[in-house]
């Protein structure tokens, strides 16, 4: 049968019982009922305002109950969800906006402003919703609230397609950020297909399966997603609980706070938690040391990780605390679900960087030829499904990482593996020089481009040096222009003026000269090598 998140999500609002948590936040709990009733009543406000299926809705917001809210109300009204980095500026929030032809945005009433002063540049965008978080209330704006709180709360009735979409906008790793475009049956059975691999268990297979599942397996797991929803490892964890009956868990804090996830998995009875790597484990683990004892763990069965490193002292120590759980590390990316994953419990763990390959996923190397296991040879891990349609009016890059082998359309992302002698996968890493910092990638060039506009830099290169707080830190090595001085930290302002925090240089370098070659390109490699030898010298 064909699949649509909608009638799925139609489906669980009639089979979950209604008392059961779909949405937790700090104090405030949203029940099935209550959570099943918004959807339908934002949905239908949202097609009585004007959109039409396949219109686009951007949506701004930190981890709250809104935005999956919105997120499955696109599902049920045949909308497009495009998420949107809180972190993001003026130039590239209006980038993803407008290149994602966004007719409607979903914002918190903390990023009025921002939005207000980019009005002019959005001609696209026909309806502002504000999510009231305190903040005044924006003149230019129609209140969320009303259009989820007010309605009949009855389901839309309409047909729907297998070929709804859902954009995920990636961190930026080949330049400007691309919208992966993923049908609504690809992305159900990229998800698990209400199934769960990891407990045995087989997709669903038809609506009234999923049903019958829901009800026998009785109150569902409860899963706090960390990292930002607006991110595939956290949208899409949460998704998968979602779409099993389950609870979501958002913590209300803007920053994120280690002791607040560990009081929130205690008083809410967290089963599950989503991170990315050791910038989130590490203080996780500190603060579990600070106050050892003193969170409920019990309730805890696993830690999911997935985008950055996952160090494994840092993953025994965690155990340490608490035996009991799985520490699940997933390779994946927005444009393809597992490629990979590595358990770790107490009993044993798995090597950082290694994973067993999942079903569908091979390594080829770069003339098509599959990698054999055990072989000195390395490849690019392609995923041959289900994977998305391609990236939203990008036919050309669609074409170079989305490609047909041997009668199998494949993504190909760019990760490199080797395929040890039992049919593991070693990442080796991305063949482009994105730089990974706490779960947020950042294109070099850009980076680069902007450290350059500053009057006194003549030149520059940016790239990633390892970092125990950031597991990659972001560092601009300039070369100055004759005559000219000017401090490390009036470089650093330049950029923070103008690009999101998380892209501005941690540290910047001035060398005498970064030394391209002929034909113009810079030695990355060498460039990160120096870095590291200057930071970690008396000079850093």
């Amino acid at each position: 049968m064909s699949w649509n998140l909608g009638d799925i999500f139609d489906t669980l609002g009639e089979a979950v019982p209604g008392d059961n948590p779909a949405l937790l936040h700090g104090e405030s709990a949203v029940s099935w009922t209550a959570f099943t009733r918004r959807t339908n009543n934002l949905a239908a406000a949202l097609r009585a305002g004007g959109a039409r299926p396949g219109d686009k809705v951007a949506l701004y917001l930190r981890n709250r109950p809104e935005y999956l809210e919105t997120t499955v109300a696109c599902f049920k009204a045949r909308l497009v969800h495009v998420n949107v980095n809180f972190r993001y500026l003026a130039d590239e929030l209006q980038y993803i906006i407008d290149n994602a032809d966004a007719k409607f945005v979903v914002f918190a009433g903390e990023f009025a402003d921002r939005l207000d002063a980019l009005r002019p540049r959005l001609p696209k965008v026909q309806t502002y919703l504000q999510v009231d978080d305190g903040t005044p209330f924006a003149p230019f704006a129609e209140a969320y609230e009303p259009l989820a709180a007010e309605g009949s709360g009855t389901p839309l009735g309409i047909e729907r397609s297998p070929d709804d979409l859902l954009f995920l906008y990636t961190g930026g790793t080949t330049g400007m950020p691309k919208g992966v475009m993923w049908r609504s049956e690809d992305l159900w059975g990229a998800l698990g297909g209400g199934g769960n691999p990891v407990l045995g268990e087989a997709p669903v297979a038809s609506l009234d399966d999923l049903a019958t599942r829901v009800r026998a397996r009785g109150p569902g797991f409860r899963h706090l997603p960390a990292c930002p929803l607006m991110h595939g490892t956290g949208l899409f964890t949460a998704l998968i609980t979602l779409g099993a009956g389950g609870a979501i868990a958002t913590l209300p804090g803007v920053n994120f706070d280690p002791h607040e996830l560990w009081q929130a998995v205690g008083r809410q009875a967290i089963n599950t938690i989503a991170i990315v790597g050791d910038a989130f484990a590490k203080p996780m683990l500190r603060a579990l040391d600070e106050r050892r004892g003193d969170y409920r763990l019990d309730t805890l069965l696993s830690i999911i990780s997935s985008g950055v490193m996952w160090s494994p002292e840092v993953k025994r120590a965690l155990l340490a605390h608490h035996p009991n759980m799985i520490l699940f590390d997933s390779f994946g990316s927005s444009e393809a679900v597992g490629f990979g994953a590595s358990i770790t419990t107490a009993a044993g763990e798995s090597r950082t960087g290694r994973f067993q390959l999942a079903e569908k996923v091979k390594v080829f190397t770069e003339d098509g030829r599959e990698v054999q296991p055990g072989s000195d040879e390395s490849g690019v891990v392609a995923h041959g499904g289900p994977i998305p349609v391609g990236y939203y009016k990008d036919p050309e890059k669609t074409a170079r990482t989305f490609r047909v082998i041997n009668g199998v359309r494949y993504v190909i992302p760019g990760d490199w593996c080797r395929v040890e002698a039992d049919g593991a996968l070693t990442l080796l890493g991305r063949g482009s020089v994105c730089i990974n910092t706490a779960g947020e990638k950042v294109y070099p060039e850009e980076v680069e481009e902007m450290l350059k506009t500053h009057p006194a830099v003549y030149d520059a290169v940016v790239v990633g040096v390892p970092d125990e707080k950031w597991g990659q830190a972001v560092v601009g090595v300039v070369e100055l222009n004759p005559g000219t001085r000017v401090s490390e930290e009036e470089i650093r302002a330049h950029v923070r003026q103008r690009l999101a925090g998380f892209k501005t240089p941690k540290r910047v370098l001035v060398v005498e000269s970064i030394g391209r070659a002929a034909n113009g390109k810079a030695d990355y490699a060498g460039m990160a090598r120096l870095a590291e030898q200057r930071l970690a010298g008396p000079a850093a």
